[in-house]
């Protein structure tokens, strides 16, 4: 029987998932952007230094080391960007990232490149600060969907609104959605309207299980659910505050 020792570098990656392996060791999956997702075995990983390395969504710079390509490799790793860290304090944005991490980690296949969804990840992770980034997420929410192989052709639509209503009805596929009408102009509102995102995130989750999960028999990530619910939070404040 031949091995072949295979080794990579990946000077910028994303943290999407971790599970514990061993006593002192724990498997992780990181994003990349030259070979998609990638599993690997990280030593070490429950001591006080790396399990902070190894927040989730934060930026790692990886050395992959596999002495047969049929087996996991190891992982040696150092901190680029912290990135959650940064929102430890903001329910909404930790459930965004928690739901960026899970869905990609359920839903990207093993080792296939995926270039563009990776620059587009790290755009949203850098404009995460913005005040937009709720319409942000929506957008690359739908993005994805794109990039994993199906598009809801939303502009096709345009003409089932030629009052401009702000939600509209449409159908994909046999299956009737509910879509904000900024999604089929592709016209970021100027104002944020949290109910308005929430109807969109809801027709993302919809489009999401109709399409990857119920098919794959996967189960949707509660991080993204309670992520929706915290839009419905802000609504009800929102509502209580005006009256």
């Amino acid at each position: 029987m031949s091995y072949c020792a295979v080794s990579f570098c990946w000077n910028s990656s994303i943290r999407l998932s971790k599970i514990k392996f061993r006593e002192n060791a724990n498997i992780i999956n990181i994003f990349t952007k030259q070979y998609g997702k990638v599993s690997g075995i990280v030593y070490g990983g429950n001591s006080r230094k790396v399990r902070n390395l190894l927040q989730i969504s934060n930026k790692i710079f990886v050395i992959y080391n596999s002495k047969n390509l049929n087996k996991i490799g190891y992982f040696k790793t150092e901190l680029i960007e912290p990135i959650s860290p940064r929102f430890f304090n903001d329910k909404r944005r930790t459930s965004a990232l928690l739901s960026v991490t899970s869905i990609l980690n359920n839903l990207l296949p093993e080792s296939q490149p995926y270039k563009d969804l990776y620059n587009s990840l790290s755009i949203l992770l850098n404009d995460f600060d913005n005040e937009k980034w709720p319409i942000l997420f929506v957008y690359w929410e739908l993005n994805l969907i794109k990039e994993l192989g199906f598009d809801p052709n939303l502009i096709t639509n345009l003409k089932l609104n030629p009052n401009n209503e702000i939600l509209i009805n449409i159908e994909v596929d046999g299956v009737k959605y509910k879509v904000p009408n900024f999604l089929i102009t592709n016209k970021i509102p100027r104002k944020i309207d949290f109910d308005l995102i929430k109807k969109a995130l809801i027709f993302n989750r919809n489009l999401m299980l109709n399409k990857f999960f119920i098919p794959n028999n996967l189960i949707f990530p509660k991080s993204r659910i309670i992520l929706e619910s915290y839009f419905n939070w802000f609504i009800s404040f929102a509502t209580s505050k005006a009256k």
